[in-house]
């Protein structure tokens, strides 16, 4: 999941502070991403600010 996460920072130029604001997650959970499962709501707060289905994080 963090790599996909990470591919579409860069695509949009994104960090990850910007998709914290726009997410309204602590910074320090979408970073906790690279390792650790940070739960649903989060994860879908995160998919909403960036207008992708949370099946795409999913799937290979």
């Amino acid at each position: 999941m963090w790599e996909k996460l990470q591919k579409i920072l860069v695509e949009r130029g994104l960090t990850v502070v910007d998709l914290a604001k726009m997410a309204g997650v602590p910074k320090t959970s979408i970073y906790n991403a690279k390792h650790h499962d940070i739960g649903f709501k989060k994860m879908e707060k995160i998919a909403d600010a960036l207008d992708v289905s949370l099946d795409g994080f999913r799937k290979g």
